[in-house]
């Protein structure tokens, strides 16, 4: 998916390097100490406390990476290693971490992985090319989430070469593998031995990071322990960062509970998602007197994308044109005035706001690889601009968004009578949204739109390890997802938007995309060499997604909203250019001593 760059390596023959880069130039030279977003200075020790995703509402589980239950939140992250590291400063460039040097063949159709003779598990024994094989032929395993089948699906195999020397091998060349492949979480082969994965629930990790699970309330909250003895403190990807002795996640069921939770001091820091919450609800004396914090974090960070996914494994939401119409009852301008005080963007596709976002009629690049597929594609994917979320601001109105969803409607067999949008077969069209809490006030006016149309919208609170069960088998209608944006979208769209993935439980393709034009497509970003190839794809991947009216589009914010206590944390001056808040608070800030 990109120029490969090796340091400073040609073209021929590959020599080994200290980091990997899919495009351009690595920033960080061989020998380098730090990152320039982190504080090498910076002390170690304290606590910081945080607040787990509303969403989890309890945890049953230590292995993250099956597919039932729920693991807990910041495990992957502060317990499992990677063979290299991304920066927070480059979006498709990765350094050795625990590899000491990465090596991709000239024929881009391998990679070789020499590991750190340094590296160590938790248990003290050393990491070994044979567990990075068997961390992977485990993740491939029926026994592990499908997801990983899917989004390593081009790696034919992992080779153990020496004892720590690894070759993962490719069907194709494509320059993405090598960053996924650096990035596969590696575990030791002590954990769970002699139990299927499955059933490798409670058993705790035996990993290579730089934190432990401490103390632990199943349903309350998990501490994470800081090893203090540590294998890869001193590398340049880690120094200044992993900087507090304790990390605490905290589970409450609310938003009522969380936010006051927090102004009591129960927690440190938090992430604020709903702009209705963040005007008057974190206000009051204690951010009067500075003793709490709110920011506004800026970001170079591609948009994110959110909206309703429409499940187009039910027979009502197959047509195009019933989609559409469902989409044209939604009223952001209303919400985003009255509920959200004009802080949100709307959402127009699926990469906001980055160079992969399709803009108007296709480009030359987006033609050289639509053409081959107009027989597969509807023509208002040439002849047309790339369609554009439905808007209420004049002189537009709802009124006339919902008088196109009745004609569109009616096209495809659905009418008003005896009280309700019918079918041919007289079946009313009724359908069910699913959600964890707190979708409520968006929910509700765009039902009482619908109802206007005849159809009838129920909004279904439940648990969300009940909606990950009922996920993981596509039972349900619509269900809202937040998607943050990417530098660089890659392999990951397989398992989101392809055929494959349509049914395969537990896969990201919860809207049942199967579309021989989209796969065809993806097939592209995947195989990719330069980064306008990229472009070109990704624009046309957008081009075609959109005129499938898969989602109900809703909005994005431009900026980070977090809060946090004043004067017990310091923190790099300046946040790095492409980042998610909590990583940055959790690698690279400190407790003040």
């Amino acid at each position: 998916m990109g120029a490969v760059t090796l340091a400073c390596a040609s073209a021929a023959p590959a020599r080994a390097a200290h980091a990997y880069a899919q495009f351009g130039d690595i920033r960080y030279p061989p020998g380098f100490t730090h990152f320039a977003w982190a504080n090498p200075r910076a002390p170690k020790g304290g606590e910081i406390e945080l607040v787990a995703p509303l969403r989890i509402t309890n945890f049953d589980k230590y292995n993250p990476f099956t597919l039932k239950g729920t693991a807990p939140p910041g495990l992957t992250r502060l317990v499992f290693e990677t063979l290299l590291a991304g920066t927070m400063d480059e979006p498709a460039t990765a350094y050795c971490l625990l590899a000491e040097d990465v090596a991709v063949a000239a024929d881009r159709r391998s990679v070789t992985f020499r590991l750190n003779p340094a590296a160590r598990f938790h248990d003290g024994t050393p990491v070994t090319a044979a567990d990075v094989k068997h961390s992977f032929d485990t993740l491939m395993s029926k026994q592990a989430a499908p997801q990983y089948r899917v989004i390593f699906g081009d790696v034919t195999q992992a080779a153990v070469l020496a004892p720590l020397v690894v070759r993962f091998e490719f069907a194709r060349a494509n320059a993405e593998l090598p960053l996924l492949v650096g990035g596969i979480p590696v575990f030791s082969r002590a954990w769970g031995a002699g139990k299927a994965f499955d059933e490798v629930v409670t058993d705790v990790p035996v990993a290579s990071g730089p934190y432990r699970i401490g103390r632990v309330t199943f349903g309350r909250d998990i501490t994470y322990q800081r090893d203090p003895g540590y294998w890869g403190r001193e590398l340049p990807v880690r120094r200044g960062l992993n900087n507090f002795d304790r990390v605490t996640y905290k589970i409450y069921k609310d938003n009522t509970a969380q936010t006051e939770a927090f102004k009591a001091g129960e927690f440190d820091y938090v992430q604020v998602f709903r702009a209705r919450e963040w005007a008057r609800t974190y206000v009051g004396g204690k951010f009067d007197s500075g003793e709490l914090v709110k920011a506004e974090l800026k970001t170079s960070n591609a948009g994110d994308f959110q909206g309703y996914l429409i499940n187009t494994r039910r027979e009502k939401f197959r047509d195009v044109r019933v989609r559409r119409a469902l989409a044209l009852a939604f009223d952001f301008e209303w919400l985003n005035r009255q509920l959200f005080y004009n802080s949100y963007t709307r959402v127009r596709g699926y990469f906001n706001e980055s160079d992969f976002e399709a803009t108007g009629r296709p480009g030359p690049g987006e033609l050289a690889l639509l053409a081959p597929l107009r027989g597969k594609l509807d023509p208002a994917v040439f002849d047309e601009e790339v369609p554009q979320p439905a808007s209420t601001a004049p002189p537009g109105s709802l009124r006339a968004n919902l008088l196109r969803a009745k004609d569109l409607l009616a096209q495809a067999g659905w009418t008003y009578r005896d009280g309700a949008l019918r079918n041919a077969r007289g079946e009313p069209f009724a359908f069910e949204f699913l959600d964890s809490g707190g979708g409520e006030p968006v929910f509700t006016p765009y039902s009482q739109a619908l109802a206007r149309l005849g159809i009838k919208a129920e909004y279904r609170r439940a648990d969300f390890a009940l909606i990950r069960k009922r996920l993981d088998v596509f039972d349900f209608d619509l269900f809202t997802v937040r998607i943050p944006g990417s530098e660089t979208p890659g392999s990951e769209l397989q398992d989101r938007f392809g055929s494959k993935s349509a049914d395969t439980e537990g896969s990201s393709n919860l809207i049942g995309v199967r579309d021989p034009a989209v796969d065809a497509l993806l097939g592209h970003v995947v195989s990719a060499t330069t980064r306008p190839q990229l472009i070109a794809s990704l624009r046309a991947l957008d081009r075609v997604l959109r005129h499938g009216q898969y989602v109900v589009p809703h909005y994005f914010a431009s900026t980070f909203r977090v809060a946090y206590r004043a004067g017990k944390f310091g923190q790099p001056a300046v946040p790095p250019d492409y980042y998610q808040p909590e990583d940055w608070v959790v690698l690279a800030w400190w407790r003040k001593q």
